[in-house]
């Protein structure tokens, strides 16, 4: 059964983008411990959405023992991030942000089923 897709209208305002690599960008492998990451179909879709003055903050539970092959998939793939956050707690991630003057709704959450990259549909929107 597909995935439904997530439609996100956003402001014509810079964006920072959380992903979670394992698991929602790439498949979950328990930190390589069974071989080499795989990028999930639908990943490449969701990045290509992000505006290119964007941040990209990638967030994983490896640890900095893995920085180095973790970049170097990144980096083969095309992936473009402005920052790799490792060892990351397993749980819950909390974004917490104050919505702007105007009622732009400035915190926005998707949670996805593991190993299946989220289904977005990104369009932008100058009257926000």
């Amino acid at each position: 059964m597909a995935q439904p897709i997530t439609q996100l209208v956003l402001s014509p305002l810079g964006h920072t983008w959380f992903l979670d690599l394992d698991g929602t960008l790439v498949k979950h492998n328990g930190h390589l411990l069974d071989g080499a990451d795989t990028l999930l179909d639908g990943a490449t879709e969701l990045l290509d959405q992000i505006p290119a003055g964007d941040m990209v903050v990638l967030v994983t539970a490896r640890t900095e023992d893995h920085r180095e092959k973790t970049e170097a998939f990144l980096a083969e793939h095309g992936i473009r991030y402005d920052h790799l956050i490792l060892g990351a707690p397993y749980g819950e991630r909390i974004v917490v942000n104050d919505a702007k003057p105007s009622g732009l709704v400035t915190a926005l959450a998707i949670s996805t089923p593991r190993d299946t990259a989220p289904a977005v549909a990104v369009r932008i929107d100058g009257a926000l």
